[in-house]
């Protein structure tokens, strides 16, 4: 019996290690900040990333470093690293929601098929990232994309399904059987 190719396994292994890497990043802000040292500025930056896989799972990270690309990588991985599962209703959401954090304040409506994604900014980020395709969203407090990004997330975590209500309430969940029409 001859002994199993070793490359065979990495190969198997990296695609199994992939699967749950289909997320896709998107950067929100990039911050450069300035500090005067005795030779001249020295400057360091800062980046806010979302990170989701379209199918309800989205997360936001924040890194810093000397550099713009190592800021980028950071973020990543603490994207990747704090997403959660949010409730996704028929490519919309279950129901209203107002997401506050710190001065941001965001109001999410579901919309009706079709209707696509009507947001901007961080907002925008975050719902496509989670595989919301369409809402309504208006963000109305602080125009801040870290606090925007973070209050829509927690609106997002706030979300309801309607089978989790029903069952809070001890309710039994009915549903619709299609009615035959007689031709």
């Amino acid at each position: 019996m001859a002994a199993p190719n070793r490359n065979n396994r990495r190969s198997n292994q990296e695609s199994t290690d992939r699967e749950p890497k289909e997320t896709t990043e998107k950067v929100v802000f990039i911050n450069r900040c300035a500090k005067v040292v005795k030779g001249g500025r020295r400057f360091s930056f800062s980046a806010l990333i979302v990170s989701g896989n379209h199918k309800g799972r989205v997360g936001i990270g924040f890194g810093k470093a000397n550099e713009v690309s190592e800021a980028i990588r950071k973020a990543t991985d603490s994207a990747r690293k704090h997403m959660v599962q949010v409730a996704v209703h028929e490519n919309t959401i279950p129901h209203e929601v107002i997401g506050q954090f710190g001065g941001g304040r965001v109001l999410l409506r579901p919309a009706s098929p079709g209707t696509g994604v009507i947001a901007g900014g961080g907002v925008r980020a975050v719902i496509e990232a989670a595989g919301i395709r369409d809402v309504l969203a208006k963000s109305l407090g602080s125009s801040n994309p870290s606090n925007v990004v973070k209050a829509t997330l927690e609106a997002l975590m706030s979300l309801r399904p309607k089978a989790d209500v029903f069952k809070i309430r001890g309710k039994t969940l009915r549903v619709k059987e299609p009615v035959a029409v007689a031709a």
